[in-house]
């Protein structure tokens, strides 16, 4: 790997360079036909009655062939993972850990509700939601053409995936995505501070996972 790109990487924080690290290897294999996509999605028939557990995972690493809207994804998620665990997760990265597993959980749990065999861009707008509500009034110029502010960021790409697709339907697991996120939100910076006895484990990490990442 080159200097230059090896000390960018190394810059990324490290959930969000596991993340896009399996994410790019996963593409990679399929587009090097070392594994094909029938062998990466989930189903619930699949994974648990089949037993092939891996289906579990895999689906959240697979955003699709090496496309425009491959690489349209990959920028929007790396760029603001990167800034919500830099941000909001600083020094916390077992809370951020934990935020994306039950986000990961409640998206295995609603996937056959929605048809959704790929969980990869519903997951990635978990973060991009959570950052966008929690920077209100920040500008945000999408690609020099319209400047908006963040809380219309995950809308906006949700249209933006809608028009590189050309069909509603592309887009679909984005919103479920945003809808994902919102409760995420809500758990943590509304039902947190409102509830008697502020943060509960539904928004902290449990310590056990925290002694897993050397917090505690």
């Amino acid at each position: 790997m080159p200097v230059g790109i090896e000390a960018w990487v190394g810059q990324i924080p490290p959930i969000t360079r596991a993340w896009l690290a399996l994410s790019v290897l996963t593409s990679v294999a399929v587009q090097c036909q070392l594994v094909t996509p029938l062998q990466l999605y989930f189903s619930h028939k699949s994974a648990f009655d089949n037993f092939q557990l891996w289906r579990a995972f895999t689906t959240f690493f697979y955003f699709g062939s090496l496309s425009l809207d491959f690489v349209f994804h990959m920028f929007f998620f790396m760029r603001y993972s990167r800034l919500l665990e830099e941000s909001s997760f600083a020094n916390r990265k077992a809370d951020y850990f934990w935020l994306l597993f039950q986000s990961a959980i409640l998206l295995l749990i609603i996937s056959p509700l929605v048809n959704l065999p790929f969980l990869s861009s519903p997951l990635a707008f978990v973060p991009i939601y959570l950052w966008s509500r929690r920077h209100p009034s920040t500008p945000i110029s999408l690609f020099g053409l319209i400047t908006i502010t963040a809380p219309y960021l995950p809308l906006a790409l949700v249209g933006l995936a809608w028009v590189l697709n050309g069909t509603w339907r592309a887009a679909a697991g984005d919103l479920v995505g945003c809808a994902v996120g919102h409760l995420g939100w809500f758990i943590r910076d509304v039902w947190s501070r409102e509830m008697v006895g502020g943060p509960s484990m539904l928004s902290d990490a449990p310590n056990a996972l925290k002694r897993i990442f050397g917090e505690l």
